[in-house]
């Protein structure tokens, strides 16, 4: 967030909200992000990360973000909606993160049974 407050210090917004805008103030050509991408690339990248793609297109970040999303727990359902995604689609693209969490779901349904136990025998919540 530092660095998009700084940005916007710097540079300011454009009438409509925009945060990018060429140096007339209108919108940015299409062919300009790619070129401004291949940069950015180059000038943060390690020639290691270069080679193997990394961020390639700047797709590739929204796709590791909702990817991160799902794989820190956050519900499938609000990761579709912050995405702009249905439910079908969000597993269609993303279904790669399932691979790995059925360890963690297996000890979420565990606690949550060990828990229900304890407040049936009368034990009250875990603190």
């Amino acid at each position: 967030m530092s660095v998009l407050r700084a940005h916007i210090d710097r540079f300011g917004v454009a009438p409509d909200g925009r945060l990018f805008r060429n140096q007339a103030g209108n919108h940015v050509e299409a062919g300009a992000y790619g070129i401004t991408w291949s940069r950015a690339r180059k000038f943060v990248l390690t020639r290691t990360e270069l080679s193997m793609g990394l961020a390639k297109r700047p797709y590739g970040l929204r796709h590791a973000g909702i990817s991160f999303w799902l794989h820190s727990g956050v519900d499938p359902a609000e990761c579709a909606r912050r995405a702009g995604h249905s439910i079908h689609v969000l597993f269609k693209h993303y279904a790669k993160f399932l691979d790995g969490v059925q360890e963690q779901a297996n000890r979420l349904i565990e606690q949550s049974m060990e828990e229900r136990n304890r407040v049936s025998q009368g034990a009250g919540p875990a603190r």
